[in-house]
């Protein structure tokens, strides 16, 4: 009799996809289930498309919704938000969620919020899930060790339908960053830096996984804001392996597994960890000690330098193409090359999106605003109801309000630019958020991605400053 060969070493992405598939045809081409739903205000096309075809919500115990891209950040009534349309895009939600029976943190309940904040507050994010939104930043969930990923207005009606949904494998990337982080060093400058080394099309094709010192010591929220720009990097996904971290996180969340089924969910979890020796298509390394405090100049996240270093010169660019790129990025970014970073002037701040609105961000903005006064506009926008309860149990919003940042309510905001939070065009604005692409914060806006503690400490010294000296005392 011929002994039954070992399974080769999988990944963790290789564990949860074969989990979660119901089919692969000869193409490659693979049915997924789907194991959790997050929709949003967005996401109203897809209830239409069942209305119009007479199909039902297939799992409404697996969909979970909250309003976040068009609420205001002003007041939680609906009639705050001006744009009509906008307006009915909200009410829609709330309307749609009764109808289908879909559990929905809505405008007036404290746990609303931004989807990719509330889904691991709540609990419904867990290690080994399949989580899709209609939402490119989907990715976040993967910092508990899950595959999540955003997809399209057709592909949510797909899945709403289905509970399932049609995809092609994608190949692994492993990226390791080992050492000790410096001061002022946070999870936001760890995947600017990640992002400047490979590029904004370095992760194309890959699902990455965040390994390394730097991760195992991160928290659930620094991964979150890690996972959260792996679509930044051109991934389909980013993960975290779970571990003790984890676990500890999610233990008596709300929709986390309880009693007995808390048992039976952690062995699972505990098997889902890469295993030795598992091949990855793609690695990649980089040194913790290496990483300084970043700032992005230009108009992709790629474009990001070290706050003590300068804007390049597209003179030293490796191909036409690129100096080309580089020449017309700065003149939309009112920026010269060899300017240093710390002398860029900045109009606005922002702090709050998907990526850098929990707890530990706006604590480590609180730190930075503490005791001293903005010498430029700065908002504070909470990701969820949660999140702001919390924060002012803990004084934080006394901290922000002395020192002249405005106070507001949880949802996307200024990040989107499309609900009535804007940067005027020109302006220059400080901003915790994701993208700096041409226009994302409104027309002619020009943005810098930067950390919490860096966004605070714009908005006190008016520009671009190395939060370090004012950790150490500085003025």
């Amino acid at each position: 009799m011929t002994p039954a060969r070992a399974a080769a070493p999988a990944t963790l992405f290789d564990k949860i996809w074969a989990r979660h598939t119901i089919v692969e045809r000869p193409d490659g081409a693979t049915l997924l289930h789907v194991a959790r739903h997050l929709v949003h205000d967005g996401s109203r096309a897809g209830f239409r498309t069942l209305q119009e075809r007479g199909l039902r919500l297939r799992h409404p115990e697996r969909t979970y919704g909250t309003p976040d891209h068009y609420v205001s950040s002003t007041s939680r009534a609906l009639e705050a938000i001006s744009e009509p349309h906008r307006r009915e895009m909200v009410s829609a939600l709330s309307a749609n969620a009764k109808q289908h029976g879909i559990t929905l943190f809505d405008l007036g309940d404290v746990r609303q919020g931004i989807a990719h904040v509330v889904g691991p507050e709540q609990g419904i994010t867990q290690p080994g899930l399949l989580l899709v939104c209609g939402d490119s930043h989907t990715a976040t969930h993967g910092a508990l060790g899950a595959l999540a990923f955003g997809i399209g207005a057709s592909e949510v009606a797909h899945v709403m339908a289905t509970q399932a949904l049609w995809q092609t494998r994608p190949k692994s990337m492993r990226v390791s960053v080992n050492g000790a982080l410096g001061t002022g060093v946070t999870p936001k400058d760890v995947i600017l830096a990640i992002i400047a080394s490979i590029g904004a099309a370095g992760g194309v094709g890959h699902v990455i996984e965040y390994a390394g010192s730097v991760f195992r010591a991160m928290s659930v929220e620094g991964r979150l804001t890690v996972c959260n720009m792996s679509i930044e990097a051109g991934a389909r996904a980013g993960m975290v392996a779970p571990d003790e971290t984890s676990y500890a996180y999610l233990k008596g969340r709300p929709y986390a597994p309880q009693g007995a089924m808390w048992e039976r969910a952690l062995a699972y979890w505990r098997s889902l960890p890469s295993d030795a020796g598992a091949v990855f298509d793609r690695e990649v390394s980089l040194d913790a000690a290496a990483i300084e405090p970043m700032v992005t100049w230009g108009t992709s996240p790629e474009d990001a330098v070290a706050v003590t270093g300068a804007v390049p010169d597209p003179a030293e660019a490796a191909s036409a193409e690129r100096r080309e790129a580089m020449t017309r990025t700065l003149a939309y970014m009112g920026l010269a090359p060899g300017m240093a970073i710390e002398a860029i002037k900045v109009d606005r701040v922002f702090i709050g999106s998907c990526t850098n609105a929990r707890i530990e961000d706006l604590r480590s903005a609180a730190m930075v605003a503490k005791g001293r006064k903005a010498r430029i506009p700065a908002m504070v926008v909470a990701g969820s109801g949660l999140v702001k309860a919390q924060a002012e149990a803990e004084g934080l919003h006394r901290v922000f309000l002395d020192a002249g940042f405005e106070w507001r309510e949880p949802g996307c905001s200024m990040c989107v630019g499309m609900n009535g939070d804007l940067v005027a065009p020109g302006e220059r604005c400080a901003s915790t958020s994701n993208r700096n692409f041409v226009g994302r914060q409104g027309r002619g806006a020009r943005t810098h991605l930067v950390s919490p503690a860096m966004a605070a400490a714009a908005a006190v010294s008016g520009h671009m400053t190395d939060v370090r000296v004012l950790m150490a005392g500085g003025a």
